[in-house]
């Protein structure tokens, strides 16, 4: 049994399930770091884990009606094509060292916009409001399917965005979509965009699957503590945390 990575899976899922958030964006630095993968296997690798991990949670959303099926639609009519697009491209042109700078890049400055999002989560949805009357709803449909579009290319470049960046981007344009339901809509345009991008990533020979499952088996037991915690810890004390972990990372990543 491979007890870092068990170890890895669990504390991971315990920040997830106290915030949420940070599943990919630490998971990713984790791979690079401490198993000393390679980037492109250490993204694929995190996709999988993203998908597998969110599936369930999509699943309960969806049971308790917290699934805006119409926005995760037009999200995924921009990411899908996006993504797999994105995935053609570098099945075309082959991982030169190019990609695997830009792929590195990609990683880091995601990660710092996940900080960005993390730190400034009460402010969005007052942006939002005050965006509102820029965004009638006939701009709404293009403009998500935009969103999605964008989140495409940067899951698939670093396997990070479609949590809290994707989150945040559903709260700017449907500010007056309930908490929950946001919450509910990213999950179930995660799971598919996620499982996308982590199969084109793996006919690229770009997932450790032995790894995925330590991984995975540590995750479960970790998301489960993680959520009984939340109760307890304080929002500010661990969104503080989470955020220096973030532009701890996205920081020595980019250098």
């Amino acid at each position: 049994m491979d007890w870092i990575a068990i170890l890895s899976g669990f504390g991971v899922g315990a920040i997830v399930g106290m915030t949420g958030v940070g599943g990919g964006s630490l998971m990713t630095p984790l791979l690079l770091s401490v198993f000393k993968l390679n980037p492109a296997v250490a993204i694929g690798t995190d996709l999988w884990f993203a998908a597998i991990t969110k599936s369930a949670g999509s699943a309960s959303h969806h049971l308790a009606g917290h699934v805006n099926w119409r926005i995760t639609g037009l999200l995924l009519a921009g990411s899908i094509p996006a993504s797999a697009a994105t995935i053609a491209l570098m099945h075309t042109t082959g991982l030169t060292k190019g990609w695997a700078s830009t792929l590195t890049f990609s990683l880091g400055i995601a990660l710092l916009l996940t900080a960005v999002v993390v730190a400034y989560k009460q402010a969005w949805h007052a942006v939002g409001l005050r965006l509102e009357r820029w965004i009638p709803d006939a701009r709404k449909t293009w403009l998500t399917v935009l969103c999605g579009l964008i989140l495409g290319v940067l899951v698939s470049l670093s396997s990070i965005g479609a949590g809290a960046i994707g989150a945040t981007l559903i709260m700017l344009i449907y500010p007056r979509l309930e908490s929950h339901r946001v919450v509910g809509t990213d999950i179930a345009h995660a799971v598919p965009l996620t499982l996308v991008a982590g199969v084109g990533h793996a006919t690229l020979g770009h997932v450790d699957w032995a790894l995925l499952l330590w991984l995975l088996i540590g995750s479960v037991p970790g998301i489960w503590l993680g959520a009984q915690l939340t109760r307890k810890m304080p929002e500010k004390l661990v969104r503080a945390l989470l955020c220096t972990a973030l532009v701890t990372a996205g920081l020595k990543v980019i250098h």
